[in-house]
């Protein structure tokens, strides 16, 4: 079901106008109301009040798919997939700790509006983005500083740019508002999110990805790239073998679908936030030959996206995460991660959408049949 826009308008106003004064909100610099061209979020996810569920037995059918889709993949990777309505779980390769990457960047809008529904930090919150800001990799938001002028913005339009456009600067910024890393922690661990860990910053992240010590320079232009090229090829190999091996920003597949799932029937955050995160994801712009590029039509996606570090034909991170909503209302989790491949992009991208087809096409075939799904 679609909210018409004028509900869409009420849930977003009442959530601005229900939060707390701005003495108890989290650190950030106050500055100057938005832009007028700011990125809005409009409501059109539905979130149903929670009801007793039935858990019933995984489709077989569709783990061995799933199965076949992970054996068939040269790679290290793994795949989840949680009805979010029936409760089932199937999964290959799911339990193993895999690197996030821009996956992460949900973990710091969770905290932000975990933060809102404890009367703590308002998305109208004036903030300032300044030049010092910045990082590294797709930062849109730097193009509109200009010179030593800073962008004057709100915690809810950095929220908009960090999900929708994947902004580096964007949700380093909402990462200091919040409190740091430990904050974002803190919240994974109070919410019993399971096994996913959060790292430092993408600066920092990075750079150690990389076989670097990060410095401010490095937000220049292409600092980074040109200090990354002076490295020699065992000096990134040992570094990304390192990352490989224990990522910092690592989770596995089936934490973060079990998130999803219970992030779409409302154990996560109040209704209007949880309504706000799933329709930004809903806004993405990145990922388009992921999952969306195989749902169908008239299905809906809420996503987020995330890509790590080349070096040469191998790449550390290829990631696209999500809720998939049928026509009919039932809802899937799906989180697909690649790890470490060296397989080409096109075959990293058919990967993924071939996960949402088949969750899609075993949904189809089945339709509303609850209690058929083990057959």
């Amino acid at each position: 079901m679609r909210f018409p826009r004028s509900a869409a308008i009420f849930v977003f106003s009442a959530l601005l106008l229900g939060s707390c004064s701005s003495s108890n909100r989290p650190g950030g610099t106050v500055a100057a109301p938005a832009a007028a061209d700011e990125p809005k979020t409009e409501v059109s996810i539905a979130i149903p009040p929670p009801q007793p569920r039935r858990v019933i037995a995984a489709p077989r059918r569709l783990q061995a798919a799933i199965e076949t889709l992970a054996r068939d993949f040269q790679g290290r990777m793994g795949i989840a997939v949680r009805a979010v309505d029936e409760g089932w779980t199937v999964e290959a390769g799911g339990r193993q700790r895999l690197p996030q990457q821009s996956v992460s960047k949900l973990w710091v809008a969770m905290t932000l509006l975990d933060l809102r529904d404890q009367g703590r930090a308002r998305l109208d919150d004036p903030i300032t983005v300044r030049r010092e800001d910045l990082t590294l990799f797709h930062q849109p938001i730097a193009y509109l500083l200009k010179g030593d002028q800073p962008f004057q913005t709100t915690v809810g339009g950095l929220l908009t740019r960090a999900l929708t456009q994947s902004d580096n600067t964007a949700n380093d910024r909402l990462l200091t508002y919040v409190g740091g890393p430990e904050a974002v922690r803190r919240m994974i661990a109070a919410k019993h999110l399971g096994d996913i860990r959060f790292g430092p910053g993408e600066r920092l992240l990075q750079a150690g990805t990389a076989g670097l010590v990060w410095q401010p320079a490095y937000a220049i232009g292409n600092g980074f790239e040109i200090a990354r090229s002076r490295l020699s090829l065992d000096q990134r190999t040992t570094a990304l073998d390192r990352y490989v091996a224990d990522p910092p920003d690592g989770a596995a597949p089936l934490a973060i679908a079990d998130a999803l799932a219970r992030l779409a029937r409302g154990e996560l955050l109040s209704e209007t936030s949880t309504r706000v995160l799933l329709d930004t994801m809903a806004a993405s712009r990145t990922g388009h030959a992921r999952l969306r590029a195989a749902i169908p039509a008239d299905w809906k996606i809420a996503h987020k996206t995330g890509t790590g570090q080349d070096l040469g034909g191998r790449n550390a991170g290829f990631n696209d995460v999500g809720l998939i909503t049928a026509p009919d209302g039932r809802r899937y989790a799906l989180a697909v991660m690649i790890g470490d491949t060296r397989r080409p992009i096109r075959e990293r991208q058919q990967l993924i959408q071939n996960v949402a087809s088949a969750v899609a096409d075993f949904a189809t075939s089945a339709p509303g049949a609850a209690f058929s799904l083990a057959n």
